[in-house]
């Protein structure tokens, strides 16, 4: 008998069955998919998807999360692809579509990650699993309170300077570290000049070790421009991974906060 399941950009997924031979394109959901207890059921992952490392060394790779082996896919029939609308090459999942169920998450908000970690654990039958990670994950963010927040600029990128904007959910994971995004009123990932950065006035600039992995050599670099503002390397997967890594977010927030 056929489910229908609805993702998260509102589209119908239809599977006939339990799926049993899942491939999963987003590193976060990947995680997520090993807390759940899914190893026998994963079957193909992506090049960035490092976590749970033994998946990362011994699972299918089926290329990185933009550049997919479509052909690779194919010899691996999966029963579900697990995609996110951000960091999947839409054409490439439009393909995938007309072959495979394909399940799209799109996460803007911590809310939209428990939505996302409830509804797959739906899919895959572990519903109970699933509602005890979320459950311990409000307990955890509930947990959190820092009576001051800091105005601050999250950079992605370099060379283009890339910024984190409003509608991210690294933006939301900004809020629950005690940090405010100045660059709040922007959309998505804007490119941005040094003097734009300058008269944004950050007190801290926070440099993610990805997707650009910023180095020391590049706190000097925008300390010249910024000389009264603390710059910092911080953990990008714990600002911007919406699955299982939430569940190390508070701990480090908590951490990075005292060097401030």
């Amino acid at each position: 008998m056929n489910q229908i399941f609805v993702d998260q950009i509102g589209e119908e997924v239809k599977l006939s069955s339990l799926p049993k031979r899942i491939i999963s394109l987003v590193p976060s959901q990947t995680e997520l998919l090993g807390s759940l207890g899914l190893e026998d059921e994963v079957i193909g992952i992506t090049k960035f998807c490092i976590h749970p490392e033994d998946w990362f060394r011994n699972k299918t790779r089926i290329g990185g999360t933009k550049s997919l082996n479509i052909e690779k896919i194919k010899t691996l029939k999966p029963d579900l692809i697990l995609a996110n609308k951000e960091e999947n090459n839409k054409q490439e999942i439009e393909e995938l579509k007309q072959f495979f169920p394909v399940w799209i998450s799109d996460i803007k908000t911590i809310q939209d990650a428990f939505q996302m970690i409830l509804q797959i654990g739906e899919i895959v039958r572990k519903q109970e699993q699933a509602l005890g990670l979320v459950s311990k994950l409000k307990s955890d963010f509930d947990s959190i309170n820092f009576s001051k927040s800091r105005r601050a600029a999250y950079l992605i990128w370099n060379k283009p300077t890339m910024v984190a904007g409003g509608d991210t959910f690294i933006n939301s994971m900004m809020n629950l570290a005690g940090f405010e995004n100045v660059f709040n009123h922007e959309t998505r990932y804007p490119e941005k000049s040094i003097q734009e950065l300058v008269e944004a006035r950050p007190e801290i600039v926070l440099l993610s070790s990805e997707p650009f992995p910023f180095k020391e050599k590049h706190i000097r670099a925008f300390q010249s421009f910024l000389p009264n503002t603390q710059i910092k390397l911080v953990d990008g997967e714990l600002f911007s991974w919406y699955g299982s890594r939430m569940l190390h977010a508070v701990p480090y927030f908590q951490k990075i906060k005292l060097d401030f």
